[in-house]
């Protein structure tokens, strides 16, 4: 189980996660909805400690995530899977060895780096990777540079990176904000089906309110940084929505479509560490 209390991050003058309080039991799918700028990523980042919360405690299964450093906090990093909008492939590689890469964590030392680096991979790792690559109809590209696949599959291969680190939970940011609706779809079927066939806890920042109830147990909403609802996708009602974010729910979708846009305009993107969004 996860617990959030009291998770609160500032940048400066600004506070981009205030006083978040929450518990997600293990298994449960939870999509966090909310404008640019609500706190999503921020909160996200913090759960997998990439941003350090300025106050609060992160807890999983009784143990306190917020006080780990070194080795300890990399095996967390192992067990808590982030999946990024821009997909964070390296681009000159085939698909086969960027899956492997989520290998990378469970080899020690500086000598795990430079055997995954030198593709070195047990054959254990490369049957568990065309395995991932096969469960998303990926496998036929496995040789292909990653920079020759669409969005969506290089969403997949991800996923697919991410499976390898046998985790226990996984984060996505925004996984599908760039992607026009087909593959947005492929890409928020997969994460539901490792949900549901893996058993792992999913929380997905998303800015469309449809998705988030078709996919998700559960759906948190922020605004300005705080947890404004946390229920089921059916008391997300459209008054709710109205009440929390002073829109009707078109006028909210319109607002995530504009807002998606302009992420992807080059020279506009987050700066990593950065975003508060």
């Amino acid at each position: 189980m996860l617990e959030l209390q009291g998770l609160t991050r500032r940048f400066g003058a600004v506070t981009a996660v205030n006083q978040v309080n929450l518990v997600v039991p293990d298994g449960q799918m939870v999509g966090v909805i909310g404008r640019s700028g609500a706190g999503k990523s921020t909160l996200l980042r913090m759960i997998n400690r990439l941003t350090e919360p300025s106050e609060g405690r992160i807890a999983y299964g009784g143990r306190d995530i917020t006080t780990l450093r070194g080795a300890a906090l990399r095996r967390w990093r192992t067990d808590c899977a982030m999946i990024f909008q821009q997909f964070n492939l390296v681009q000159r590689l085939d698909v086969l060895t960027n899956v492997l890469v989520g290998r990378l964590n469970h080899r020690p030392g500086v000598m795990g780096t430079v055997t995954s680096l030198l593709k070195m991979f047990t054959p254990m790792e490369r049957a568990m990777a065309i395995q991932a690559l096969d469960r998303f109809d990926l496998a036929e590209v496995a040789l292909q540079r990653a920079d020759t696949l669409s969005g969506g599959q290089q969403q997949r291969v991800a996923i697919c990176r991410a499976l390898l680190q046998e985790p226990r939970l996984i984060l996505a940011d925004e996984p599908i904000a760039s992607l026009d609706p087909r593959n947005a779809k492929t890409v928020m079927d997969a994460l539901r089906q490792v949900n549901r066939e893996d058993g792992l806890t999913v929380l997905t920042n998303l800015h469309h309110l449809n998705t988030a109830r078709q996919y998700c147990d559960r759906i948190v909403a922020m605004q300005a940084g705080r947890v404004m609802f946390d229920g089921t996708p059916a008391e997300l009602t459209a008054a709710r929505v109205q009440e929390i974010y002073g829109v009707t729910e078109d006028e909210f979708e319109d607002q995530a479509e504009e807002q998606a846009s302009t992420a992807e305009r080059p020279g506009l993107l987050k700066q990593p560490g950065l975003a508060v969004a």
